[in-house]
């Protein structure tokens, strides 16, 4: 159970280089963030852990080695995630750059169907902004994390606080200069 089949050594290597493998495959795949998966991507995920699953452990099924590839797998992403964080050429690298896909109202067709979004998709992503149309949108992006970011034209946006209360002040303003003729 807790005898080792497989030396150290390569059981770690084993486990960078298909943490790699995946890493590149999904770099490639495209800037799909957890909260836009589909039914079929998650059967992706879950076929790919089994597929993988003897390539990091290999024959060994003990619980030494099963707990090495784990912590190698956390340990791994752990540094992954801290090197992208202090450099910026790193998260480049591993997490790409934004991509504009709304300009002035105007939807990239091109790069909406590049990248996999659905119209739908962004129609969904102005009503959560509070908007009614594509038209309404100044700028839109889809972040390396996968994140659908847009924001609403200037005179688009809803009022704040600030705003009613600068209005407030205005009326009462004019309320002061009526009373006093």
């Amino acid at each position: 159970m807790f005898a080792e089949q497989i030396p150290l050594a390569e059981k770690i290597l084993r486990t960078i280089l298909v943490y790699a493998l995946v890493a590149v495959l999904f770099r490639l795949t495209g800037k799909r963030g957890l909260a836009s998966l589909n039914t079929f991507d998650f059967i992706v995920l879950f076929l790919l852990s089994n597929v993988l699953q003897n390539a990091i452990i290999g024959n060994d099924n003990s619980v030494t080695g099963g707990a090495i590839g784990a912590v190698t797998l956390v340990t791994v992403n752990a540094a992954i995630n801290r090197l992208i964080t202090v450099s910026r050429r790193a998260a480049r690298i591993f997490e790409g750059r934004p991509t504009t896909i709304v300009t002035d109202g105007q939807a990239d067709y091109q790069a909406l169907h590049r990248l996999g979004i659905r119209l739908a998709d962004l129609d969904h992503a102005v009503r959560l902004q509070n908007g009614d149309d594509i038209a309404e949108i100044g700028t839109g992006r889809l972040e390396p994390g996968g994140q659908l970011v847009l924001t609403l034209k200037p005179g688009e946006q809803n009022a704040t606080k600030d705003d009613v209360a600068e209005l407030a002040d205005r009326l009462r303003q004019i309320e002061t200069l009526l009373a006093a003729r």
